[in-house]
């Protein structure tokens, strides 16, 4: 006797019955709470050497472009792998990746710790960097292997997200903590308990997924992708610091022909290391592009407004790492709170409304003045508001990417939203970062008095973070002026960041309006 013969029992209701028996259960969220421990640590190793720089400078001495290397080799080395290491987990295994790179990542993390030199600690950081590529995709697709319901499903990718912008937030506010009781290599040794504690339980916690029918690794498309992506970020990164060159515009250049080839191939490949076809379609794309520009804009905004607090309004680092923190805090509840609106609202409409929000946050910061504390506040404001749009569209977003895509495709999928987004960053920095910069020179450039000496015009010129390094040598009001002309930059900047995002808003609720991932077809 079929369901349909019993008396009171209709479609509806075995649909009912169908999602009760795909509902998460204790160990689900248990391996989800697990899988957050390692997310919010990559976060936090993305900015934690933000304040333990000066006091590692002075144990290693590195030259200015160690220094530079130092910060820049991690994120650097995780933007070159994600593509490959997500499709290695769809491969070898999603948990076997996760824990082989667990444990490469506290290893590394002891070295880095008690690095003898720059350029032991050079190679820790790039050791991190690929270690962090394998956690990245392998945590955000296990996360679609534990909940198969789809509003689950989403409300863990909404946490996931959550929990990465959380570690980034704070990432100097535990930096400073830890410099401030212990040495600069005590914020690396953070990654041993959690790494110990995910090798512990993983194996109980987590499911073990690898992809059916799978080939064989193609290392010519990896060798192709790494040539591609590594120019692309190290060029990026190059003009956030010293602004746009030629140099650096043809590293970009040889970094994008790459990239066609490596299009090319994995267009006539049987099994890719990234399906193009992914990309045909809507919400693939669309949800990517929301990601980039969204994350664009949130990277510009972090980078200015941690300036802001500390060379403007004068707060000390730790401070405004604390203020900063409280507002992350609205990331997390965009990050959990969009995926239970979406239950209710098409997806669409909670990313173009949050992003709205966001629009007003950067707004607020084209009205920030001088040190005072209505400032703190404005800021502080502006970047919860921004952050609420990064939080939903962190989210939903990923949600949309990886949920769009085949169940054994979600590690190449989960690779490109964390590849979005780490270039995202990189941009916001570069782009914004170079706007504000070179509206702060041509600024300042009328503001100098003719008697100034050479060094301290060509320092003053450059930026206000090197201003602010000389400011007992300036003349009176000099500084001041310095200051106003920064404010400027982030005015330029903030603008710019607000009519993309209205547009990006726009788009969204245009082209995501029919999408409801939560519909009982899923």
């Amino acid at each position: 006797m079929t369901h349909n013969n019993l008396p009171g029992i209709t479609k509806t209701s075995s649909k009912c019955i169908h999602q009760a028996q795909n509902r998460a259960g204790l160990r689900e969220w248990a391996g989800l709470a697990l899988l957050s421990l390692p997310t919010i640590l990559l976060g936090l190793d993305l900015t934690l050497l933000h304040l333990t720089l000066p006091a590692l400078a002075i144990d290693l001495q590195p030259t200015s472009t160690q220094a530079l290397w130092i910060m820049d080799a991690y994120g650097f080395f995780i933007a070159g792998f994600l593509i490959t290491m997500g499709t290695l987990g769809d491969r070898i295994g999603r948990r076997k990746l996760l824990l082989i790179g667990a444990t490469a990542f506290a290893i590394a993390s002891v070295i880095a710790a008690f690095s003898t030199n720059a350029s032991m600690l050079i190679a820790a950081r790039a050791a991190l960097g690929i270690a962090a590529a394998t956690l990245m995709p392998s945590t955000l697709a296990l996360i679609s292997n534990l909940f198969v319901d789809p509003r689950q499903r989403a409300l863990g990718f909404g946490i996931w997200a959550t929990m990465f912008g959380v570690g980034y937030a704070l990432g100097p506010v535990v930096g400073g903590a830890l410099l401030e009781q212990f040495w600069w290599g005590a914020a690396f040794l953070i990654a041993v308990p959690i790494v110990g504690l995910l090798l512990l339980l993983g194996p109980f916690l987590l499911p073990e997924y690898r992809a059916p029918n799978r080939g064989r690794l193609d290392l010519f498309s990896v060798a192709l992708s790494l040539i591609a992506i590594l120019p692309i970020i190290y060029g990026i990164k190059q003009i956030a610091k010293h602004g746009f060159a030629l140099d650096a515009v043809i590293i970009i250049a040889v970094g994008i022909a790459f990239a066609f080839l490596f299009v090319k191939r994995q267009r006539h490949l049987a099994d890719p290391l990234l399906d193009i076809t992914l990309f045909a379609n809507r919400t693939f794309s669309i949800a990517l592009i929301v990601l980039l520009v969204g994350l664009i804009a949130v990277g510009g905004a972090m980078l200015l407004v941690a300036q802001h607090l500390q060379l403007v309004v004068g707060l000390s680092p730790l401070v405004a790492g604390l203020w900063m923190g409280v507002a992350a805090l609205a990331m997390i509840a965009g990050g959990i709170a969009s995926p239970l609106v979406a239950r209710h609202i098409r997806p669409g409409f909670v990313v173009a409304g949050s992003l709205g929000l966001s629009v007003v946050g950067y707004l607020m910061f084209t009205q920030l003045g001088s040190n005072s504390t209505y400032d703190v506040i404005l800021a502080v404001t502006g970047l919860a508001l921004a952050y609420l749009g990064n939080g939903t569209i962190a989210a939903l977003g990923t949600e949309l990417v990886v949920g769009s895509a085949p169940p054994e495709k979600a590690g190449s999928a989960s690779a490109m939203t964390e590849t979005v987004q780490d270039l995202g960053i990189s941009l916001g920095i570069a782009l914004l970062g170079s706007t504000a910069n070179a509206v702060y020179r041509y600024t300042m450039s009328d503001q100098l008095p003719n008697e100034l000496p050479i060094n301290i015009r060509e320092t003053v010129s450059d930026s206000l973070w090197s201003t602010y390094s000389i400011a007992s040598e300036l003349p009176t009001g000099l500084l001041a002026e310095a200051q106003t002309a920064f404010t400027t930059g982030f005015h330029t900047a903030a603008a710019i960041s607000a009519l993309s995002i209205a547009i990006l808003s726009i788009l969204a609720a245009i082209t995501l309006h029919r999408i409801a991932i939560y519909s009982d077809k899923n």
